[in-house]
């Protein structure tokens, strides 16, 4: 199996490395999407899972130190304590929680052969976009407010990246979101070339990280 197929859509007949026709039966997935989507979810369930106990302890005793609390920048417990750790009302990881559970029924529903027509690949669509943007403000506010960075939070950021593109991918393959020709080789080498992406983006974050910190990183030197 080439990279350029690695992530097409299970159907009956073979797909084209091209993007398809706009989709209007029940869409399904290639075994390598689905089971990424299924063990991407169950990561990002696992370090939700961490985060709302910890939240918890913190909340019964708030002289609690979370293990992830290992130096002035890799400090959870900094994070946690903070506004932007209770966006919505309550602890974000709840939110992983309940998104991140969702996802991994998903995988494995996908795993197990399931296909679901073209708007609830639309909707997972929008709501991996809705987690994409979130993650980078949260990175932001980790990076540029809080001055604190939480492990577990920074697996949730690329595993939300990483769901988003290759559910991006899924769609302009499979025919959920239409391509012109023009666009079709684009979308072609961005498949083939699947890995260049995440790379890039971790690569960025670990830039910023350095520049934010370099103070500190430089006395560990």
């Amino acid at each position: 199996m080439t990279a350029s197929t690695a992530l097409s859509p299970s159907s009956s007949r073979p797909v084209p490395a091209g993007p398809a026709v706009p989709a209007r039966g029940p869409i399904g997935a290639g075994r390598a999407f689905s089971l990424f989507v299924l063990l991407a979810a169950l990561i990002g369930l696992a370090a939700s899972a961490v985060l709302t106990f910890d939240k918890l302890r913190i909340l019964e005793d708030p002289s609690y130190v979370p293990s992830c609390n290992i130096n002035p920048v890799i400090s959870c417990g900094s994070v946690m304590r903070t506004e932007q750790a209770e966006v919505f009302g309550f602890p974000n990881p709840l939110l992983g929680l309940a998104a991140f559970g969702a996802l991994a029924a998903v995988g494995a529903g996908l795993l197990a052969g399931a296909a679901y027509r073209r708007w609830f690949w639309l909707g997972l669509q929008a709501g991996t976009l809705f987690g994409l943007g979130f993650v980078h403000w949260l990175i932001g506010q980790a990076l540029y407010d809080i001055g604190a960075l939480c492990p577990y939070c920074m697996a949730v950021w690329a595993t939300v990246v990483a769901l988003f593109w290759y559910t991006t991918l899924h769609n302009l393959r499979s025919g959920v979101i239409p391509v012109g020709p023009r666009l079709r080789p684009v979308v072609r080498e961005a498949a083939r070339y699947h890995w260049a992406l995440p790379v890039l983006w971790a690569a960025v974050i670990a830039l910023l990280v350095l520049n934010r910190f370099w103070s500190y990183w430089s006395t560990l030197l």
